[in-house]
């Protein structure tokens, strides 16, 4: 069985040029895995520390295409001969009221959050079956559970997400592959600051925090969980009271 901090652990992390998607490869680098880093763009930044592991950049890669995704799944393979775990970070967000104007937006936050997460993961399941073990992990949203006014297309988006999880999950649970999604808060980014320039940040979720929940969901240890749509909503306010 393999160990999310021994050398033969070999991850995907999609999205791996943005904030979380670096974190998380950042994270599992400096454990020991070996990190398939995935972006539609050719050049990825990884900031890990210690980077104790390897790191192969897989770029120019659409999550929507699925030969892409194949693809992806093909050169981490030849590279390092195993996939044990995915975690998809890649996705968009879009507000908008319904009506005739928002069927484009629709259209496209099913492709950017739940399409994606459809093809990669179907080309991942593959070795994955294949060996009887693996982990996978999306990232949904709270929105994903009740939606909000202005928020049809991406909240039914991130639905079909948690709902895509909970089926793999089901349908790969003997074959010790497990999956489950994380619902986080409002994630501390340099863009989300320059957007919410006024707004409280102590509450906010920082992306090293998720990619160590991300950590224990795709270790051994983590088979436990399957099916989950997990919260990460950031530090509580107000006084912690022990009981006695």
């Amino acid at each position: 069985m393999p160990e999310a901090s021994g050398n033969g652990f070999v991850v995907m992390v999609t999205g791996a040029g943005g904030n979380l998607g670096g974190a998380v490869a950042a994270q599992l680098s400096d454990s020991g895995a070996k990190v398939a880093a995935v972006e539609r763009h050719h050049e990825v930044d990884i900031r890990a520390g210690g980077q104790t592991g390897e790191i192969l950049i897989v770029g120019g890669i659409d999550l929507t295409d699925l030969s892409a995704c194949q693809e992806a799944v093909r050169r981490t393979l030849e590279a390092f001969g195993r996939l044990d775990a995915l975690v998809n970070t890649v996705g968009g967000f879009q507000t908008g009221p319904v009506g005739e104007l928002g069927l484009n937006q629709w259209d496209q936050m099913f492709q950017m959050n739940a399409r994606n997460a459809y093809a990669i993961s179907a080309a991942v399941l593959k070795p994955m079956q294949e060996a009887g073990y693996g982990r996978i992990v999306h990232i949904a949203a709270a929105p994903g559970l009740k939606a909000g006014a202005n928020q049809a297309a991406y909240a039914a988006s991130k639905g079909a997400v948690i709902r895509l999880t909970e089926a793999i999950a089901a349908e790969n649970r003997d074959k010790r592959i497990t999956a489950n999604c994380i619902l986080p808060g409002t994630i501390n980014t340099p863009q989300n600051r320059a957007a919410m320039p006024n707004a409280k940040t102590d509450g906010w979720v920082q992306p090293a925090d998720i990619a160590k929940l991300i950590g224990f969901l795709v270790s051994p240890a983590g088979g436990i969980v399957t099916g989950a749509a997990i919260p990460a909503t950031g530090r509580m306010s107000g006084t912690y009271v022990r009981s006695v």
